[in-house]
């Protein structure tokens, strides 16, 4: 018996790296898993099916039941017929982990108008676009009577809560996806669906190329770079028992978990009427000696 037993489950980028140790992690917990894939390079060019299939292989071998889908996850037409897939192969849909994205690194004046589209569009509309119509789902099955236990589980980074030099697009598309994470929860509980979202830290494809000594993996010992030691959480939070827990976003790298203190209202002063320029500077630095300061940039 696993925590996971019966729910079914859309892992996004699910053949390689964090994905695939998702999808693993669910199987082993008794989900049926559902791997999305487009099989494309770390730049997002080229694509084919193959390491999908493998997956549902290795799943399958294992005892588990799984399915393969090559859908564009910043298809909005596309992950409508996702979902569909899914219904038809299980007959229901209780967590969708959006993990899918790449990398286009570059400082930000030397970023293309291209680059920047290409990471937004799969990472942030990625992230939009099948949890849209899982939502429109889930809706539809509380709004008939039907009870809903749903989970959407998305991926933002270090870089989206406290920026990355020379990863200014996708530290955006991260921050944007924690944010919305908010929005879902405080929309989607009434229907019975939870949002989280992970800040992971691990050796993927993105990470080894740009974090090399980092992402090492050690000749002996605990590795913590290790993508699977970040699925357990992946896990608890699809499974029954995270039914509580919605709208945070919690940082995991090796052995440490930790949820994530965002962004809220700090000092303040109020006049009671309009502030002078001459009078803001020493206002405001008065707010600066009573606030936390913010986390360096990573990088900086």
């Amino acid at each position: 018996m696993g925590i996971c037993d019966g729910r079914v489950v859309i892992v996004t980028g699910a053949a390689r790296g964090l994905g695939r140790a998702h999808a693993l992690a669910f199987a082993a917990e008794g989900a049926r898993v559902v791997v999305n894939d487009l099989g494309v390079e770390l730049d997002g060019s080229g694509g084919g099916s193959g390491p999908a299939g493998e997956l549902v292989e290795e799943i399958r071998a294992a005892g588990g039941e799984a399915i393969a889908n090559g859908a564009d996850v910043a298809s909005f037409e596309q992950t409508s017929a996702l979902l569909g897939q899914t219904l038809e192969a299980f007959g229901r849909l209780d967590v969708v982990v959006n993990n899918a994205g790449f990398v286009r690194d570059r400082m930000f004046v030397s970023c293309s108008e291209e680059e920047w589209d290409a990471i937004i569009r799969v990472h942030l509309k990625g992230h939009f676009c099948l949890a849209r119509h899982a939502g429109e789902y889930w809706r539809n099955e509380s709004k008939a009577g039907r009870p809903v236990d749903a989970r959407i589980i998305n991926t933002s980074s270090g870089a989206g809560l406290q920026g990355s030099i020379g990863q200014s697009a996708y530290s955006a598309a991260k921050a944007g996806i924690a944010t919305l994470t908010l929005n879902q929860a405080a929309e989607m509980g009434r229907y019975g669906v939870t949002a989280n979202a992970i800040a992971p830290s691990a050796r993927t494809r993105m990470t080894e190329g740009v974090f090399e000594d980092m992402m090492k993996k050690p000749e002996s010992g605990f590795d913590e770079m290790d993508p699977a030691n970040v699925s357990p959480l992946l896990v608890w939070l699809g499974s029954a028992e995270s039914r509580e827990v919605t709208g945070q976003i919690f940082e995991v790298a090796g052995g440490m978990l930790s949820v994530c203190d965002g962004w809220r209202t700090g000092p303040q002063v109020d006049k009671g009427e309009r502030w002078a320029p001459d009078e803001v500077g020493a206002a405001l630095q008065g707010l600066f000696e009573k606030a936390v300061p913010a986390q360096k940039v990573h990088g900086s």
